[in-house]
């Protein structure tokens, strides 16, 4: 990648988090990454065949954890189609996930509504030169600052929109501590069995873990 380029990429804090039928494609997200020179924290599924197996109800899980915590700026999952890991990781507070399937997706959603979690198709239409889609989808989503407007003229309505769908999300849903509070142990627990994911807690946000485990 020429250093120009490099340049003008907006350099943000991610965590990769896949699912079990998408682990085989973990290094192909990783490598796209890597391309642009990001830091990627990956605590979702890869080809270690000890992991536990991860669903998309529990990395949506992981998602909310990630971004509620402050681990990462964005999450980029996904699931076979990315419709589940969508749907999981939405019913979290202060999650705002988009379905990107192709580059023009990508530098909309970033444009416009300048979300914090990525759902990608890693198995539906992921055929011959899929992981150069992936390459292009991330030089697009992360080539300008998030939220700058297309067209540029639509910019202040725009973040005017965003804000109040903050608002919206704010009165809608409980905070991640009372999510905890209730949501289905089975989930805490199988996220927690992962040992990159319990990990990044653990080192970066140990009060977050603590609080975590007391839900159980």
């Amino acid at each position: 990648m020429a250093s120009a380029y490099r340049r003008t990429v907006i350099i943000m804090k991610i965590a990769v988090i896949n699912e079990v039928s998408t682990r085989t494609k973990n290094k192909d997200i990783l490598a796209g990454l890597d391309k642009l020179g990001l830091e990627t924290i990956n605590v979702g599924m890869s080809d270690d065949p000890a992991e536990p197996e991860l669903s998309y109800i529990h990395t949506g899980f992981m998602a909310g954890a990630v971004l509620n915590l402050g681990l990462a700026d964005i999450v980029i999952g996904g699931c076979g189609t990315g419709q589940g890991f969508l749907i999981s990781s939405m019913q979290y507070p202060n999650v705002y996930c988009g379905l990107i399937i192709d580059p023009v997706d990508a530098f909309l959603f970033s444009q416009i509504n300048a979300g914090n979690c990525v759902s990608l198709p890693m198995n539906k239409g992921y055929g011959w030169a899929g992981e150069l889609n992936l390459a292009y989808i991330f030089e697009k989503l992360f080539i300008k600052e998030p939220g700058s407007g297309y067209p540029p003229e639509r910019a202040e309505f725009q973040n005017i929109s965003r804000n109040l769908l903050k608002g919206v999300n704010q009165s809608t849903h409980k905070t991640f501590m009372e999510t905890l509070a209730v949501l289905d142990k089975s989930i805490i627990k199988t996220a927690l069995s992962h040992k990159p994911f319990y990990e990044l807690v653990k080192a970066h946000n140990p009060e977050g873990l603590e609080n975590i485990i007391r839900g159980l």
